[in-house]
């Protein structure tokens, strides 16, 4: 009988240690990237949006398409340009983060094959609450402009 009142504990117990982020992952909206010749590096701009209410941190990013992808931030300080690698970007409950020319974006560096319009980037983006979120960069010259609906 106490074997019984034992199994049912564990599974309670199991259950509560799946990391609430993972029902409610992020979401990738609007990811584009630019024309790259192969073994260049190529660029990733999206909209990061998290649905759930507890936050969340984009934390690596992974990519068949080329030998490693980064997290990098771009910046204006006194007039002059830089960029640099960052270890995480965090995502608010209910918020967003925009991936954009001059601010966060994504590096893939040493490209497997050209990039050209119209062609398509596959990654995994990591997050800190154990979320893989697939993601597909539409190539072009600027983000996808999304269409109306025809009736």
């Amino acid at each position: 009988m106490r074997h019984s009142l034992i199994f049912p504990a564990v599974v309670a117990v199991a259950a509560a240690s799946i990391p609430a982020a993972a029902a409610t992952p992020p979401q990738v909206t609007g990811a584009w990237s630019r024309p790259a010749a192969q073994g260049a590096t190529g660029v990733g701009y999206m909209v990061l949006k998290n649905p759930g209410r507890a936050a969340d941190a984009l934390v690596s990013v992974e990519t068949p398409a080329a030998r490693t992808a980064m997290i990098h931030r771009s910046s204006i300080t006194n007039g002059v340009a830089s960029m640099q690698m960052v270890s995480r970007v965090p995502l608010a409950g209910g918020g967003s983060v925009t991936f954009a020319p001059g601010g966060y974006h994504l590096m893939f560096v040493g490209l497997a094959r050209p990039l050209g319009p119209g062609d398509s980037l596959p990654a995994t983006l990591v997050f800190a609450s154990g979320a893989r979120v697939k993601a597909a960069f539409v190539v072009g010259l600027g983000p996808p402009v999304a269409t109306p609906h025809q009736h």
